[in-house]
């Protein structure tokens, strides 16, 4: 039972707004709760507070004595906000059911972290099943908009020495909660999957072009090879992660990073003698831009020549 509020357009585009005492019954038929008004207490501009006073008095006389002080407590009170509560509540019991809390509360009681720690550790998972940001954000995610049972609040520098620590102790604590959840759930593990968000490939050369289909599937059928495109295994891409240092410590090109132009690839815009070839082999090679910039060059100088002149005497 609840008071509602139901508003009513009028065709000078205003609104009036009534207050209505209401009730939701279950109907069998149509299997869901309707909505039943017990008493309407007409326009809310035009209320009559006094009656409605009276109503309240007297309804409070039916209860304890100190109930209704409690209640006549509370009237006196402002609303200020809320937060999200069923979401942690049902992600925090699925947390024990697991046993997945204790297990971190029985390696944390061995080191000197703090006892919060497996609150934090939790509050991270359910921020990313339900709100997922940073762990800055995160942190101000707990208490301002969820409530997590026993961690009223946080801070990012707490989320962080959380982390650091489950970095550190993430193999044993993986293979407990791995043994606890196969034995509650009675499980046969027969196939494992794992994040291959940030996999890649180191290697000299990506391997040979096949047909595949669009779904990049190997196919012998010529009419889905053209709807496709031809791509090995292991194929030079776009980074994902922008491994920038991977680039330039081994001298071989990775899946991470893009297929560097090479000589063979400009080769027919320019000329090369092979004099020009012997100088190349004794300081770093310089790519040359390709394709059309590279055919307006002149030919690169002989070895020992200058750039504008003939070639200087051995004797000089």
């Amino acid at each position: 039972m609840f008071v509602r509020t139901a508003v009513r357009r009028n065709k000078d585009g205003s609104s009036v707004r009534y207050l209505q005492l209401v009730h939701n019954e279950w109907d069998p038929a149509a299997k869901a709760a309707r909505m039943k008004v017990l008493h309407s207490f007409g326009r809310e501009d035009q209320l009559d507070r006094a009656a409605i006073e009276r109503l309240a008095g007297s309804l409070l006389r039916l209860l304890e004595p100190g109930r209704a002080a409690a209640l006549r407590a509370v009237a006196d009170l402002a609303y200020q906000g809320s937060v999200a509560y069923g979401g942690p509540w049902l992600l925090d019991q699925l947390w024990r059911r697991l046993g997945i809390g204790e297990i971190l509360a029985g390696r944390l009681s061995k080191t000197r972290r703090d006892a919060c720690t497996e609150r934090v550790l939790f509050a991270l998972v359910a921020s990313r099943a339900l709100d997922p940001c940073s762990k800055l954000a995160a942190a101000h995610w707990v208490g301002r908009k969820a409530w997590i049972d026993g961690l009223p609040e946080t801070s990012d520098d707490a989320c962080y020495r959380a982390m650091d620590w489950l970095h550190q102790a993430k193999d044993a604590v993986e293979k407990e909660i791995f043994s606890q959840v196969a034995t509650a759930l009675d499980l046969e593990v027969d196939l494992l999957f794992f994040d291959t968000t940030s996999t890649y490939f180191e290697l000299d050369e990506e391997d040979e072009p096949v047909p595949r289909d669009k779904n990049g599937n190997v196919t012998d059928d010529q009419q889905q090879a053209a709807e496709g495109r031809p791509a090995g295994f292991r194929a030079y891409g776009k980074s994902k992660d922008h491994r920038d240092d991977l680039r330039g410590s081994s001298g071989s090109p990775t899946a991470a990073s893009p297929r560097p132009p090479t000589a063979a690839t400009c080769a027919p815009a320019t000329t090369t003698t092979s004099s020009a070839r012997s100088c190349a082999q004794g300081r770093p090679r310089r790519t040359p831009r390709c394709p059309g910039r590279a055919a307006t060059r002149t030919s690169p100088p002989t070895c020992g020549s200058k750039r504008s002149g003939s070639p200087t005497p051995s004797g000089s």
